[in-house]
């Protein structure tokens, strides 16, 4: 067999984004290829004897059999080094400028290549090690500021160590090498800033750690009642309208996270298009920068090929993974999973696979899996044992509503943390529209020593009555509907009052309002607490019926609980939980006397 028999295939059927070849006996699974002459991006996904089946991420019209298929011999890879921060990309790392400029319009023509990092400009390169050090895979030596927000580290790529022979600072193009490494066999070991790795195998890391830090989002629903740590992974179902991209742009723009990674996987065109617009103008509130400068986006419309959307979470999760090796914490969003399990089953069903429930591929919850287990606080490879962390937060879109779905199943089983949006709530304008009755996070005894240490020794406690509070209205709230107001004790309706309080006073939350969208844990905590100190003092004197309701119900102080959102000072909760505890006291003297 010469040369070209072993490179080239030929064209047999092709199906939409499935294209079938001949003469791809000598083809590996996941390995890149060119189909017809237009030379079309797509990659291995079945080896049947000679016949591959192949998945093209771009439109197939007017390819039919007979034409020929070009091996390259690798695998899909992304290009990892500076430049990648401030960057928008499809869902196969080409850069959306670039393809923009190259098609001459604002349509995409085919056939478009474009490096996903740019390949002549030069970065200000500062070596970190010497000549005769010895370093070992995943350690630093040398760093770039990226942006004013970050600084790239330049880490030894996997599966090299030994003695640096030589290291060059200055200003070099990312393929150009900056340092010679000679290993224990005496081989020498060419490094640039520039490293490839195949999306769909994860990053080698040392350990995982134990996730016991929250991701701070400022939005008082998630840090104090449903809250995600640090390397943890969360989703967030609900219906159209339900607020999913709003939530998770606002977690994009306030969490605790130093780099953000934004997939628009398999949205509406006109929803990516005001991501991808308002992001750019976005200001960080952490340090008054542009967000995009720790912000990459990768924008994959649903009108766009549906195996780039398969590809556009893989291509998304392996720039997250390489800053967390750099020790950063990263927060991931995929917007949403649903759009790319629908392009797995697209693609299983022209594969003609024995489909599963609903259609969908056996390998749902597999895939789905595999894609969640990604995230983690881990230890990175290296000697300095730095750790990092990587958050995942998915977006499921069930249809209507309905979280028995497959999709919302097999993310549910493998996420720890569940945000169930609420089309009642939504259709009432209560944003964020999380259901408190219905979400969890099994985090949140995780950080019951963060929460004592930093914020409040009674933070958890708080946490837990006010959650019980709630609870209780829900079951309270059935009785009212049948039987009325009238048939509540006064205990009772201190319930109602208090949870009407945490419902529209604390968990309501304006996205769109600078001062209303970022709530601090420690101003978060000092308001909960003043709710609680109304309950708990009220409670005492409401044990007999001696106190009229509405009376109550119209001391200055009690009202004042409506503005506790607008506060910041902890002198300032202090002086309100005084008055609650006098006025309320009086209340009780007074009938008393």
């Amino acid at each position: 067999m010469n040369a070209e028999e072993n490179t080239t295939g030929t064209i047999t059927r092709v199906s939409g984004p499935l294209v079938q070849a001949s003469g791809m006996k000598a083809a590996k699974m996941y390995e890149v290829v060119k189909v017809s002459s237009q030379e079309l991006l797509g990659e291995v996904i079945e080896l049947n004897g000679d016949i591959a089946s192949i998945q093209v991420y771009e439109e197939t019209a007017g390819i039919g059999p007979g034409e020929q298929v070009v091996r390259t011999g690798n695998t899909m890879s992304v290009m990892l080094a500076p430049g990648l921060l401030e960057s928008i990309y499809d869902g196969i790392q080409r850069p959306l400028a670039d393809i923009e400029s190259q098609s001459g319009g604002q349509y995409i023509t085919r056939g478009i290549v474009a490096s996903g990092i740019d390949l002549t400009r030069k970065w200000n390169f500062a070596p970190l090690v010497k000549t005769g050090d010895t370093v070992a895979e995943g350690d630093f030596i040398g760093e770039v500021q990226e942006t004013s927000l970050i600084m790239h580290k330049i880490m030894v790529p996997p599966g090299i160590s030994g003695t640096v022979s030589s290291i060059e600072s200055g200003q070099h193009t990312v393929e150009d090498t900056i340092a010679v490494v000679k290993d224990s066999a005496g081989k020498e070991h060419s490094i640039s800033m520039l490293q490839r790795w195949p999306i769909r195998r994860p990053r080698p890391t040392a350990a995982k750690l134990f996730p016991d830090q929250p991701l701070v989002t400022g939005g008082r629903s998630i840090d104090m009642f449903f809250p995600i740590a640090k390397g943890g992974a969360g989703c967030i179902p609900g219906p159209f309208g339900a607020g999913k991209t709003v939530t998770q742009q606002s977690i994009a723009k306030y969490c605790d996270a130093q780099v953000i990674v934004y997939i628009g996987c398999g949205e509406r065109g006109n929803e990516m298009t005001e991501v991808l617009s308002e992001f750019p103008h976005l200001i960080d509130p952490n340090s008054g920068e542009p967000l995009m400068k720790r912000t990459v986006l990768i924008a994959n419309t649903s009108n766009m090929p549906v195996a780039a959307r398969e590809a556009s979470v893989y291509t998304g999760i392996t720039i997250a993974e390489y800053y967390r090796d750099m020790g950063y914490s990263v927060a991931l969003m995929a917007d949403s999973t649903s759009r790319w399990a629908e392009a797995m089953r697209e693609i299983s069903g022209r594969m003609e696979e024995m489909p599963g429930e609903e259609g969908y591929p056996a390998y749902l919850s597999s895939r789905t899996a595999e894609f969640y287990e990604r995230a983690g606080r881990v230890q990175c490879t290296g000697s300095d044992k730095r750790d990092g962390a990587l958050t995942v937060i998915g977006a499921v879109s069930p249809p209507g509503g309905d979280l028995s779905e497959p999709v919302s199943q097999a993310t549910l089983r493998v996420t720890k943390c569940f945000w169930g949006l609420d089309g009642a709530l939504a259709y009432k304008k209560h944003f964020p529209s999380i259901n408190w009755l219905t979400s969890y996070s099994l985090y949140a005894d995780n950080f019951k020593e963060y929460w004592g240490k930093n914020i409040g020794p009674d933070f958890y406690e708080n946490r837990a009555e006010a959650l019980s509070i709630l609870q209780k209205e829900s079951k309270l709230m059935e009785i009212v509907r049948l039987v009325g107001m009238e048939a509540l004790s006064n205990e009772e309706k201190l319930v109602l009052e208090v949870a009407r309080a945490l419902r529209e006073d604390y968990l309501f939350q304006n996205a769109f309002d600078k001062d209303d969208a970022y709530t601090p844990p420690v101003v978060q905590y000092e308001i909960i607490k003043t709710i609680l100190t109304m309950y708990r003092v009220g409670k005492k004197v409401f044990e007999g019926d001696a106190v009229d309701f509405a009376t109550f119900r119209d001391l200055p102080s009690v009202k004042k609980v409506a503005s506790l959102k607008n506060l910041k000072e902890s002198s300032e909760f202090e002086e309100i939980r005084s008055e609650l505890t006098s006025d309320i006291t009086s209340l009780r003297d007074n009938a008393t006397s």
